[in-house]
């Protein structure tokens, strides 16, 4: 995460990474602008570029080679990525909504979502056809596909409902690619049959007549049959019904046909066209809104119109990144003409292709490699980013701001130290106005009473148990970064046998005029709410400051039975080592600090961050544990050896049976670590063979401070089988026994890491 020290002045906000938002979001890494704080929303964080999908669909490219990772792209922007998805926009409001989580407010937005095949008014392709767009979806769909036809024998039956470009290439190179799957197994092509589905005579009928005959020529010669001036009108499950009559039985069936626009969009109150797509001016402005923009597929050029084909969106992108800059600093944006006509390269599945430009036809091997050539070049642009240097910018841009803010980074820039440090009251009042704690009848007096402190009822035959946990951001969504904080806050709590019951929230968030101070504010408790209502834990208060860098803690009271208390040395030798949580966030957020993990890698972390360990814990104690802890940022070694010192015992760690997150090793081996690794790493003295557990590339993740890691507890051997498999169900799918509890040795080491 890329902190800027200038005051956010204007938020910029990206909705989507297609093929025109990615060059903006480049452009404003390259250069940005003091003042704009860029976010990007997106329901991928892998965006897939759609000229390279037939390649990988024919297996020539890998999964990454067609993507583009938006994470490491905005990270080499100073941007936050939201991934999330869109639900609507309140233009009135300047929000866009999103799915599960706070508004997020714009002062100017851009929409580039792509689109998707118009399959609503088939009866039944909803529920038994597969779109090709968004392209995401397919993949995972195709994946599918492949692995039934793989590994079931017998006949497949592929049906492409769209006979232009798209879909041809398409057709070609699942049959290229399913025809050398099958010959790799010694299977026969015979066991495939592949249908072409045209509503028009001629196919392709975008392009010269040249095109269309000579693809009609391979799909011909490859024994594609082509359904010529029909369209699909009904689906059932295995059945596609033709406005000819006829019914073709079919396992799979693509629909790869005219686009449309989200569904979401016609509620925005945005001036759209036929089908829904949003309709802009020269300028890529959306009609009547002009501090919105939309592009790609999406957008609908009044004075241009053009087909839906990916070229057009990349043409889009600098024209809208040069006009964004211009309406961010109040200039006048400049009208865009696109291209009349395009090259189009159009592949045949076995690195064969079609170049076309207007009259001109030219086709063979070498115009595949002049495609693939063009392809790897647009990906580099967005994959190999500069190196950049923190350049300090003096000042703030005054092109950005009117008098009264004017007067707000005066003020930003003389803040107060001491009490003078707080949150403005109407900013913090209307930030926690709409939380809502869980309601405990033990909280008497609690957030929204106006009482200088909290009082919260011990019940009768309970223990408190306190906890505190603070540090700064560590990824750039608030909401999220609220989610972690209050979890890894609260897992101390339910590590010791306690139900947590009240919270205090310590946060400081950076400075900025008040509306920014607000949103951020109110994304990060949000985050933080759901996870303290989670677990019934009320938020009673706390206290809210200005600093340089955003972060948040809570002091967190629990109650435990006090003969039930869980203690770290309760260790029992022939016990086994259950941990619930992959190891890796230390060495990946370290990478992704340095533009070095890929979105997927994070948003598994993510994901692992945010997970509670309550049930965990509660399923832990059902099996009899009789010691645990939660694994922080001491790392396995440093909270385990808390655990086998006061127990009097050794524990001996399998390696090999460690869950570890998606990428850690692979950062790992780039040499990417915590910085607070060295520290952890102190307490390798403890391991008695040192020598030979250093040979293992996995040694490394035994020092990785986690951030809201999982438990680590010691439970009877003859119950750890049953109690895996329950935590597994209860959504912990690392859980795994790692080790065993051996009685104490007269060695001064007392951990053993065998392979």
């Amino acid at each position: 995460m890329k902190a800027s020290s200038q005051p956010v002045l204007k938020d910029l906000v990206l909705i989507g990474g297609g093929h025109a938002h990615v060059a903006v979001i480049k452009s404003f890494g390259m250069k940005p602008i003091p003042g704009v704080r860029l976010t990007i929303i997106s329901r991928d964080v892998h965006t897939p570029y759609s000229g390279m999908l037939p390649g990988y669909v024919a297996g020539h490219y890998a999964y990454d080679d067609i993507h583009i990772d938006l994470r490491p792209l905005a990270q080499f922007a100073g941007a936050r990525l939201y991934h999330t998805e869109v639900t609507g926009i309140d233009s009135g409001n300047k929000m866009v909504l999103c799915k599960g989580r706070p508004p997020v407010p714009y002062d100017v937005l851009s929409i580039n979502i792509g689109s998707t095949p118009r399959i609503g008014g088939i009866d039944g392709a909803s529920a038994f056809a597969v779109a090709v767009k968004p392209i995401s979806r397919f993949v995972e769909r195709w994946h599918r596909l492949l692995e039934r036809v793989i590994n079931q024998p017998g006949s497949h039956r592929i049906g492409v409902v769209g006979a232009g470009a798209a879909g041809v290439e398409l057709v070609l190179a699942i049959q290229f690619r399913l025809q050398n799957e099958l010959a790799r197994r010694g299977r026969s092509a015979e066991e495939l049959e592949f249908h072409l589905i045209s509503k028009t005579e001629q196919i392709m009928p975008q392009f010269p007549g040249a095109v269309g005959r000579r693809f009609a020529g391979i799909l011909d010669e490859r024994r594609v049959t082509v359904h010529r001036g029909v369209e699909a009108t009904e689906m059932e499950d295995g059945v596609l019904v033709l406005s000819s009559g006829a019914r073709l039985e079919l396992d799979e069936t693509l629909f790869v046909t005219a686009a449309g626009a989200a569904p979401w969009l016609k509620d925005c109150g945005f001036a759209v066209d036929g089908h829904g797509f949003v309709k802009v001016e020269d300028s890529l402005q959306v009609v009547a809104q002009p501090v919105i923009f939309a592009a790609g597929d999406i957008a609908a050029v009044i004075n241009h119109p053009r087909p839906k084909a990916g070229v057009f969106a990349v043409r889009q992108g600098k024209p809208l990144a040069d006009n964004l800059r211009r309406v961010l600093l109040q200039k006048p944006p400049k009208p865009f003409t696109p291209q009349s006509s395009i090259l189009a390269l159009i592949s045949s599945g076995d690195k064969y292709a079609v170049a076309s430009k207007g009259w001109l036809t030219v086709a063979g091997k070498l115009m595949w490699t002049w495609k693939n050539w063009i392809d790897w070049r647009f990906m580099k642009k967005f994959t190999d980013l500069p190196e950049m240097t923190e350049d300090a910018i003096p000042g703030v841009n005054v092109a950005l701001t009117n008098a009264d803010t004017l007067k707000e980074i005066s003020a930003i820039a003389m803040r107060c130290g001491g009490c003078g440090a707080k949150v403005g009251a109407g900013v913090l009042s209307r930030a926690l106005s709409e939380l809502k704690p869980a309601p405990r009848d033990d909280i008497l007096i609690g957030l929204h009473d106006p009482d200088d402190a909290a009082v919260v009822e011990v019940p009768a035959g309970k223990v408190m148990v306190h906890t505190v946990d603070y540090f700064r951001s560590f990824i750039d969504d608030p909401y999220l970064f609220g989610k972690i904080a209050a979890n890894h806050s609260l897992s101390d709590i339910f590590a010791m046998g306690g139900e947590a019951q009240s919270a205090l929230a310590i946060a400081t968030v950076p400075y900025g005029i008040e509306s920014q101070v607000e949103a951020t504010l109110t994304q990060m408790m949000a985050g933080a709410m759901e996870m303290l209502n989670d677990a019934n834990a009320a938020l009673v208060g706390g206290h809210t400051s200005e600093g340089a860098e955003l972060a948040l803690g809570f002091s967190v009271n629990g109650l435990a039975d006090k003969a039930k208390i869980m203690r770290k040395g309760g260790m029992q030798a022939g016990n086994v080592l259950i941990l619930t949580k992959a190891l890796g966030t230390g060495t990946l957020f370290a990478a992704d600090m340095q533009q070095k993990a890929r979105g997927r890698w994070i948003d598994a972390a993510l994901d692992s961050m945010i997970q509670s360990n309550r049930l965990a814990a509660e399923c832990l104690f059902r099996h009899g544990a009789t010691a645990c802890t939660d694994v922080t940022g001491f790392g396995l070694l440093g909270h385990m050896v808390e655990m086998i010192r006061p127990s009097g015992v050794d524990v001996e760690i399998t390696m090999s049976a460690l869950p570890i997150m998606d990428g850690a090793l692979e950062t790992v081996r780039m040499g990417i670590l915590s910085s607070l690794q060295p520290a952890n790493v102190r307490l390798r003295r403890a391991i008695r063979n040192q020598q030979d557990a250093v040979t293992s590339e996995i040694y490394p993740l035994v020092f990785d401070p986690q951030t809201s890691g999982g438990l680590l507890a010691s439970v009877p051997a003859a119950k750890a089988g049953d109690c895996v498999a329950a935590l597994k169900g209860l959504g912990y799918p690392h859980s795994a026994i790692v080790g065993r509890v051996l009685a104490q040795s007269e060695h001064l080491e007392p951990v053993v890491l065998s392979a």
